[in-house]
């Protein structure tokens, strides 16, 4: 069932049940209303009954009377008594009476009583004249009531009917007017695909919920299309930095085997084709350890990882590889609490990407210091890493995390562009984050940012 069908259904369900419950409480009051007016009547017709069969005077009775005839309308087989009450406060019943004891006894008691017998009504009042004490009972049938309140019924139908209907076609109308944009939307969502991920919802400026959605879809689509286009200038890079290795080694084994050659020649052929192999075998682990990353961490080894005792590991990874290398660890940030220095996460990945930044700054500074410094806040472990390197050119900043990507001023160093977004998945994956601060022909300051 669709949301508006459900929307609709429930609003007319409870608008429709309210105005029954109303209808049913207006016809309940109307049907007490017309039971007490009708007594009231009954009343007034006995008292004036009693003031002229039993007047004072004989001149009140005819005028009691003419008051009856004129002024009051008969009712409905209307009936009149005249009980006498003897001193023993007994009653002289009539035989056609049917009436409980009971109720002479509330007539005594409070001067007047009522009672009903289907759709005949009673009532009853003690009148004291010169001829003695007297119980007035005047019955009718309360035939306006019944007309009056099937007059009610019918008109209350009516409403309930034409209200419903008035509220149902409202309904479907305002249902459909406020589920428009949506299906506006889920038009132009149906229209967008792999191949046309530049389109976008047309979204007015309503400043509702309507709008907020069209905008999540928007943005939804931005990340998509940066998604699809990273994938693919990932997927060419790639393609490309495979293949020019491959293109060498398959040269070389081509010229090496077109005619025989000296011993030299062959030994420089194998060298070569040994250098673009390893070349290729960096480049796949690369790959291969960029892929890794972007699982959740399932996979990997989690734990306790001590920050200082990594650096201490890193550099002497680098002191191994690059033997004059000027890399120094400031020791003035290192935090004095020893919980501060402990993080959640694989120590084999964070060392991994760490090395990789060191590795670039030692790189691209020729062999200028480079510091190291370990600081932490009550949040977060912080890494500092500065070298005084060519820098990194402004336009180029937003794109060094993505694969394959190297700086315009980077033509003189040997790289694939592989080892920052490396570092940056594994980092990311540790829910830390990299930020990075540079200038041409200054230095590059890295900031490796870890929860505790």
């Amino acid at each position: 069932m669709k949301i508006r069908t459900k929307i609709l259904l429930i609003f007319a369900g409870l608008t429709i049940s309210t105005i029954m419950v109303m209808s049913v409480l207006v016809y309940y009051f109307a049907n007490q209303h017309s039971f007490e007016d009708f007594y009231k009547r009954l009343e007034i017709r006995a008292y004036l009954t009693a003031r002229a069969s039993l007047p004072y005077y004989e001149a009140d009775s005819v005028i009691y009377n003419e008051i009856r005839d004129e002024h009051l309308e008969k009712l409905p087989a209307e009936k009149e008594y005249l009980l006498q009450v003897t001193g023993t406060d007994h009653v002289q019943q009539d035989s056609s009476l049917k009436l409980p004891v009971s109720f002479y006894q509330q007539v005594l008691a409070n001067s007047k009583a009522t009672h009903r017998d289907g759709n005949r009504f009673y009532e009853g009042v003690l009148y004291k004249s010169k001829q003695g004490l007297y119980i007035v009972i005047v019955s009718a049938i309360n035939q306006y009531s019944s007309e009056y309140l099937g007059w009610l019924r019918k008109i209350l139908l009516i409403c309930f009917v034409v209200s419903s209907a008035i509220l149902i076609t409202v309904g479907i109308f305002f249902s459909r007017y406020i589920f428009r944009p949506i299906r506006d939307i889920m038009h132009q969502v149906k229209s967008i695909s792999s191949r046309n991920l530049h389109l976008r919802l047309n979204a007015k400026d309503s400043r509702d919920e309507i709008d907020e959605l069209a905008t999540t879809f928007n943005n939804m689509l931005d990340r998509l299309e940066t998604a699809f286009e990273t994938q693919n200038n990932f997927v060419s890079n790639a393609s490309h930095e495979l293949s020019t290795p491959l293109t060498a080694i398959i040269g070389e084994a081509e010229l090496a085997l077109n005619k025989n050659r000296t011993p030299e020649n062959y030994m420089a052929a194998l060298r070569s084709i040994l250098s673009e192999a390893g070349r290729l075998e960096h480049i796949t682990k690369s790959l291969l350890h960029l892929a890794q990353t972007g699982f959740d961490g399932k996979k990997q080894d989690w734990g306790l990882v001590r920050m200082d005792e990594l650096l201490f590991t890193i550099k002497s990874t680098v002191d191994k590889i690059h033997p004059g290398n000027k890399v120094e660890i400031d020791y003035s940030l290192f935090p004095e609490e020893e919980e501060k220095l402990s993080v959640n996460g694989n120590e084999q990945l964070l060392e991994l990407a760490l090395s990789n930044i060191v590795m670039n700054a030692i790189k691209y500074s020729n062999n200028q210091p480079v510091s190291i410094a370990l600081a932490a806040t009550d949040q977060k472990v912080i890494i500092n890493i500065k070298d005084q390197g060519i820098g990194i050119p402004p336009a180029d900043i937003p794109y060094i995390f993505s694969p394959f990507f190297r700086a315009s001023n980077t033509g003189l160093f040997k790289g694939y562009g592989i080892g920052l977004p490396l570092a940056m998945n594994i980092i990311r994956m540790h829910k830390g984050d990299i930020l990075v601060e540079s200038h041409v022909n200054v230095g590059t300051e890295i900031r490796v940012e870890l929860p505790l």
